[in-house]
């Protein structure tokens, strides 16, 4: 799926704007706060009907305007589709494709596959479990939509299950059978999710590996890992053995919501004992890993949205990625930068295609 034209009304700092996209590569230039960061949300919104920075949607409406729409076209074997997304402030969000509104949101993940690369994936290293847990989940999610409705029902499960174990403190009682109809889901959901996981890591690895391997030109041996509860034992032998625990807490201790990714650098973890640059690189193998394995599942090129990309990498580095993402190995590509030369002149050398926008306070001033 190519998007040709992205039209916005009233979103972010924009109260309009209309673009047209070059098939490879597009580069959105400009000061920090002008809009460039914005328009790749934009695009965001369209693949996964919310925002990538702000999942509240009425904040992305312009400052004392009543709704905010995000349009797209896009060229699908030839063929235009239409994605639409509209917010009235104290409403639902409107979510259509091809004038068709959807009854759930989750029926259209998928649809255009997309991965962003942000400074804010710092916190895949910096922050808890929950934030790399989120991270397999989106990736899983956009090819297999079992597993997304396996997650849903497992969550639903989960906080049903703990309210049960707070009432039972409240009250001084206990009621093990109805406890044990949500444990029986939980190790349903939970039990398909944890061996999906499993094999998302098994194919994920190689190409994570791959990309690390050639932005950083094997100056350095990284691994990935996936922890869990379940890996030796089975959720409800699990679930019994802890429910002391779980009482005595008031909400459960075991299960998928536990998982966790383990990145190490050489035998010790990147967080503690990476530089910057090792982080980035290890971030950005992260991503480029997370495109080329939903494209192989999918047979479907991915949109790449990079923002900021020239933060804490080296020349070296910042080349090989450019010399990659403009290899015809993805699909179109969203690049921003602050400088209005340094990633046109890199395209320009390694005579890559592009098109760039230069923007200023909410306003596409020219392009070329």
């Amino acid at each position: 799926m190519l998007l040709t034209q992205l039209s916005i009304i009233n979103f972010k700092n924009y109260e309009e704007a209309n673009l047209s996209f070059s098939d490879t590569i597009n580069c959105f230039l400009g000061d920090n706060g002008g809009g460039k960061t914005n328009l790749l949300d934009a695009i965001y919104y369209l693949s996964f009907c919310k925002s990538y920075f702000n999942p509240i949607d009425s904040q992305n409406i312009k400052h004392d305007f009543p709704f905010f729409v995000v349009e797209g076209y896009f060229n699908k074997n030839n063929k235009k589709e239409v994605v639409y997304c509209g917010m009235k402030r104290g409403q639902k969000k409107v979510f259509k494709y091809n004038k068709k509104e959807y009854d759930r949101l989750s029926e259209h993940i998928g649809k255009i596959p997309l991965v962003i690369i942000s400074p804010a994936d710092t916190s895949l290293i910096t922050e808890g479990s929950e934030v790399r847990r989120k991270f397999i989940d989106g990736i899983i999610s956009q090819y297999d939509n079992q597993y997304l409705n396996h997650l849903i029902n497992y969550n639903k499960a989960l906080n049903q299950r703990n309210l049960l174990l707070k009432s039972f403190w409240l009250n001084r009682n206990f009621d093990a059978d109805a406890l044990e109809i949500w444990d029986e889901q939980l190790a349903l959901y939970g039990e398909f999710i944890h061996e999906t996981r499993k094999k998302f890591i098994f194919d994920f690895t190689p190409f994570f590996q791959e990309y690390y391997d050639l932005l950083s030109q094997k100056k350095e041996v990284v691994s990935l890992d996936y922890q869990s509860q379940l890996t030796d034992e089975n959720f409800k032998t699990l679930l019994i053995e802890n429910l002391v625990k779980d009482r005595a807490n008031h909400y459960s201790n075991i299960g998928i919501h536990k998982d966790d990714l383990i990145f190490n650098i050489g035998e010790h973890p990147i967080k503690k004992f990476g530089s910057q640059g090792q982080q980035k690189t290890y971030l950005l193998a992260l991503k480029l890993a997370q495109a080329a394995l939903i494209q192989s599942i999918k047979k479907s090129e991915v949109t790449l949205l990079l923002d900021d990309i020239y933060d804490k990498l080296d020349n070296k580095r910042m080349t090989q990625l450019l010399t990659i993402v403009g290899s015809n190995t993805f699909g179109q590509i969203f690049i921003t930068d602050t400088s209005f030369v340094r990633i046109p002149s890199l395209l320009k050398k390694e005579n890559i295609n592009f098109k760039a926008f230069k923007i200023k306070d909410g306003v596409i001033e020219n392009e070329q």
